[in-house]
């Protein structure tokens, strides 16, 4: 917990030093990474909620020979 308090407590100040106009880049790309982890997120929950249907399509003794590839 504490290397992350330190690595915060660095990041913050490095924020204080930049312009406000920097400072506003610094939260526009925050807000993509918190973007892409969401979508992320979604990504993964959907394609696992496809997989039990999925299942009967990819397990089947027609494609078994696909498998070994």
């Amino acid at each position: 917990m504490q290397a992350h308090s330190s690595s915060e407590q660095r990041l913050l100040e490095k924020i204080r030093q930049l312009p406000p106009e920097q400072v506003l880049l610094v939260e526009d790309f925050i807000n993509s990474l918190e973007k892409q982890n969401t979508e992320y997120s979604l990504t993964f929950t959907a394609a696992k909620l496809s997989e039990p249907v999925l299942f009967k399509i990819w397990d089947n003794p027609d494609d078994a020979e696909y498998d070994t590839l």
